[in-house]
């Protein structure tokens, strides 16, 4: 019994002394949590969550939690989600782990279970933005996929590593040279490792084009500007000579937060690196510089007081090396989640990268441009730009729709690479040619085209009677095919409201002034002048022509087969040939411009090169009159017929109410 007693107070012992050991790894752990050691954070709650006794659930959530939370904050989507998870099966008090796990879920592309965990979160919290923003997201996500810009993007491995590369720049716009950060490995100053990320601290290098136009002399930046610390962000003047950065201070083993750097150039060389005072409080992080293009404001972002949540972006107005006090940008700007790494183009537009306006998941891309002071116009620049990944760092080749970005979509281990973006410049373009009736090119004609632009010009049609004409974007243009010995055709072509290019296949098919002029598909009810509806088409493009050309008048002659009486035939065709001048009439034509006409049987086609062309038993310069018609096959002959049974117009004045 007594040895009994000893034992059990031996194993009372154990489980205080290991419930003590897990409280004090927790406190050690929240200290790490406080002064944003998120990688040291996560190794101990990773390390002391199964420790912890399954009937002591609270302790168990707030683990899980605080580790799901690390694990948020560095962007480390999968283990999020399953240690919030964790954290939601142990019922953590906290509300708030819902809208996390929702998050990381939408980041994983789990959209309907993150939209599940939204809901439970906003059931609480009825008007959290992130929470609305986060479900919008969600909800709409997919849809957004599969409707991307026309932007092209393409992964540049030329600056990958084992590491991470972001925030590409380029220095004054120019193209041939870029500054990035990354943590690859630099003998230069052997940095330790981030106790927020628990990678090697990053340093700012160098990349330069080569004679052709390749990226190449990949080194880290010269000078003493990269140290054991780590640098981030990098960002320039307009003109290039000033470089600014972020800097992440570490003192006595300890993160303190970053701070704002600059450089100047002189004589080729970057000079001493000087820091930005922004605030006699040293504990408040200024981070991701970027300067307008004015030189008036340093726009940047921070975690201090008086933000909307998160981290925010600010600006201050800026006299040489003297800055004013930090203003927010404001809420239209601002959300409670984070809008980080600003970047400001030479036309003033602002782009920055956001977890609280509704997107993809992670960091998006937006660009926004100020409508007045303090409301701005917000886009997202969608995908392929932005994914479930963290997109973020942009920059622009000085007046082009091109430049690089950071993204770490796709990677195991969440490194952000390097892309490059482009959006192909839209193009319109008449590409057509001029014809014949009968099909045959005609050579020399002549285009001329006139938009609501003030363009006013014309081409010829080559010997091929092809021709191609560039037009501009959001312009209403008409077209006028025109040749000697031919009627003129007009065509229209508009390239308003239009975003994506476009050929326009316009062709011109020109009648002759000076002979009969076949009209194809003009069908009549059997034995009757009775147009079918079947006509409809081939007449109304009969009214286009002598729409184009007013000052002509024209003869509808109707011509029959062999079959049948002359005299009978001559007054179907002529019955018939009244029928398309009524049918013209009724389509706002002049009777004074038209004539009808029945030919009967009197003037069987002659067969030319088209015809030859198509019925090869056909012998070319043949009038298929009844002696030629009779020496061929019955189908032969049932073609032949057919062809002779034809309704035509021929141009009888060009000079109608000219004079």
């Amino acid at each position: 019994m007594i040895r009994l007693t000893k034992y059990l107070i031996c194993i009372l012992s154990l489980s205080l002394l290991c419930g003590c050991s897990v409280k004090q790894k927790l406190k050690k752990a929240d200290k790490k949590y406080e002064i944003g050691e998120y990688y040291n954070a996560a190794n101990i709650y990773n390390k002391v969550y199964p420790k912890v006794k399954l009937k002591d659930r609270q302790t168990k959530a707030y683990a899980a939690f605080k580790l799901g939370d690390c694990y948020r904050l560095t962007n480390i989507n999968d283990r999020a989600e399953r240690a919030f998870a964790n954290a939601t099966r142990y019922n953590y008090k906290d509300s708030i782990v819902y809208l996390y796990f929702g998050d990381a879920l939408r980041k994983n592309m789990k959209l309907k279970d993150a939209n599940t965990m939204y809901d439970i979160y906003l059931m609480s919290h009825p008007d959290d933005v992130r929470a609305i923003n986060g479900k919008k997201s969600a909800e709409e996500a997919a849809e957004w996929m599969k409707n991307p810009t026309r932007y092209f993007v393409h992964k540049e491995d030329f600056f990958s590593s084992k590491r991470a590369e972001f925030s590409p720049s380029f220095p004054g716009g120019d193209p041939d040279i870029v500054y990035f950060n990354s943590s690859r490995e630099n003998k230069e100053t052997g940095g330790g490792n981030s106790k927020i990320t628990g990678i090697r601290n990053n340093d700012i290098f160098t990349a330069k084009r080569n004679s052709l136009g390749s990226w190449d002399n990949l080194e880290p930046i010269e000078g003493d500007i990269n140290s054991e610390m780590d640098e981030g962000s990098v960002s320039f003047s307009a003109d290039g000579k000033t470089m600014y950065f972020t800097r992440c201070v570490t003192q006595k083993g300890e993160s303190r937060g970053a701070q704002i750097c600059f450089v100047q150039r002189s004589g080729g060389k970057w000079g001493k690196v000087t820091e930005v005072e922004l605030s006699p409080d040293s504990s408040i992080t200024f981070a991701h510089p970027t300067v307008s293009p004015d030189d008036k404001y340093l726009y940047f972002v921070s975690d201090m007081e008086g933000g909307f949540g998160g981290k925010d972006i600010w600006r201050c107005e800026k006299n040489g090396n003297s800055y004013g006090a930090p203003v927010n940008l404001g809420p239209t700007i601002n959300t409670p989640g984070d809008e980080m790494f600003p970047y400001m183009r030479e036309n003033g537009t602002l782009y920055f990268s956001s977890t609280g306006h509704p997107g993809f998941g992670g960091l998006d891309i937006f660009y926004a441009n100020e409508i007045e002071d303090g409301v701005w116009n917000i886009t997202n620049m969608m995908a392929p730009i932005n994914s479930n990944g963290d997109d973020f760092g942009i920059t622009f080749i000085q007046g082009k729709e091109k430049g690089l970005f950071s993204s770490n979509r796709g990677e195991k281990k969440g490194y952000d690479k390097i892309y490059s973006f482009e959006l192909p410049e839209v193009e319109f373009l008449i590409d057509g040619k001029v014809t014949e009736m009968t099909g045959e090119p005609i050579s020399g004609a002549t285009v001329r085209i006139v938009g609501d632009d003030g363009t006013n010009t014309k081409v010829q049609s080559k010997k091929d009677g092809t021709f191609k004409i560039s037009l501009n974007k959001g312009v209403k243009y008409v077209l006028l095919g025109n040749c000697r010995g031919y009627l003129n055709q007009k065509e229209d072509a508009v390239t308003v409201d239009l975003e994506d290019s476009k050929t326009f296949p316009i062709n011109f098919t020109l009648a002759s002034l000076s002979k009969p002029v076949g009209l194809d598909n003009i069908f009549f009810e059997f034995g009757k002048a009775t147009l079918t509806p079947e006509s409809s088409s081939a007449l109304d493009k009969l009214v286009k022509i002598l729409n184009d050309n007013p000052n002509i008048t024209i003869e509808i002659g109707a011509h029959t087969d062999r079959v049948g009486s002359a005299e009978g035939n001559l007054q179907l065709s002529g019955k018939r040939a009244q029928s398309v001048v009524d049918y013209l009439i009724k389509g706002g034509i002049e009777a004074e411009r038209l004539t009808a006409k029945g030919y009967g049987k009197t003037q069987p086609v002659v067969v030319d090169k088209k015809l030859k062309k198509m019925y090869g038993f056909l012998k070319e310069e043949t009038p298929l009159d009844e002696e030629y018609i009779d020496t061929l096959t019955d189908e032969q002959k049932e073609i032949a017929d057919s062809i002779n049974r034809r309704t035509e117009f021929r141009v009888l004045k060009t000079t109608y109410k000219m004079y």
